[in-house]
This record gives C-alpha cells, structure tokens and sequence, in this order.
C-alpha cells in the first residue's frame, strides 16, 4: 500500500472541536422568542374567535361604539313611541289548545279540556306534563297576534299568567299547576 506524507488532516488534536459541522453556536434566549411568538399567535387567534362569535350571537353592537348618541335622541323617541295596545280577552275556537296536567290530580287536564271545549274552545291534546310539581297554571301562546286568545282562556280557567313562549307545539297550551282552581276540579270527598 502506498503511503501519503503527513498533513494537516493527519494530525488530530487530543480534544477534537467539531468537524465537519459548520454551524454557528445557538444564541442565548432562542426559547423565549418562539414562545412568545407562540403566545402572541394564540392570543390573537383567541381574541379574533371570541370577537367573531360576539358579532354572531349578536352581543356586541357597533351603533354606538364611540359613545357618539346622546341620552335627548332616546327621550324623544320614546316620548313619540305609539303605546302598544292593551290585549282583550276572546274566544277563538280556531286556535287548538292542549291542556298539560303538571299535578298529581288524576285526570285533571281531560276535566279542564272539556270545561274548556264546553265554553267555544277547540281542545287538541289532552295530557299530562312532563313534571307533575308544576306549582303555577300557565297559558301559553306561541304568536303575539294569539295573546287576546290566551288572556281568553286563562280567564276562563280562573288564572292570570299567560307567556309567549315557542317551547310548546299549538298556538295555546294550557299547564296546570298545584294552584289550579276553575273548572273541571273536583271538591275532596268529605
């Protein structure tokens, strides 16, 4: 075999520093800076998706952002407001109504749907609630145009609350509660 003079390469220090490697050293701190990019990256992508879903729901409103109304504008408009008008009482046997027992009082709700049918009213369904702890005789109506007709009913059953509520499938449905009174109640066997 034949043999090279020495060089440079030939003669390797007892430490060898890299070799081959041509790459400066890491600067102190690097961690930091991709974490705080990391951080100011979720902050903003946070904050734009928090924003984003304020403006759907609805929860932030941009009319007056620079506080640019004044409190005279509102005055006036509600002084020149027209007053809604005050809901009579009717009776509309177009309007199916469900009666909804929410008490213990067997057979309750058919006594009531027929004191009510007696009286003009179109009875649907005749059941019982979902709950039978309901403490309070509710009239609820789904459509505004409806709340004459369920001041109606609740009159005839001897109550007074009535709600618009879209929780319930008719246009009137009546939950009767422990504090039911009016028609179609059977007094205690004595």
């Amino acid at each position: 075999m034949p043999r090279f003079p020495e060089d440079s390469f030939d003669r390797l220090p007892a430490q060898p520093d890299r070799v081959g490697a041509h790459r400066g050293p890491r600067p102190r701190g690097r961690g930091w800076i991709v974490f705080a990019w990391a951080a100011l990256a979720t902050v903003l992508l946070v904050g734009a998706g928090v924003t984003y879903l304020a403006v759907v729901n609805n929860n932030i409103q941009f009319t007056d952002a620079f506080g640019g109304g004044s409190s005279t504008s509102s005055a006036v408009a509600s002084d020149s407001a027209t007053p809604t008008p005050t809901p009579v009482a009717t009776t509309d046997p177009s309007l199916d109504v469900t009666v909804l027992n929410g008490t213990t009082n067997l057979g309750l709700a058919s006594r009531v749907g027929d004191a009510a049918a007696a009286a003009g009213w179109t009875i649907a369904t005749m059941a019982n609630a979902s709950a039978t702890d309901v403490a309070t005789t509710v009239v609820y109506y789904a459509d505004p145009a409806d709340e004459g007709a369920a001041l109606g009913l609740a009159q005839l059953l001897g109550t007074t609350t009535i709600e618009q509520s879209t929780n319930y499938q008719g246009k009137l449905t009546v939950v009767l509660g422990a504090d039911y009174a009016g028609p179609g109640v059977t007094a205690p066997a004595v």
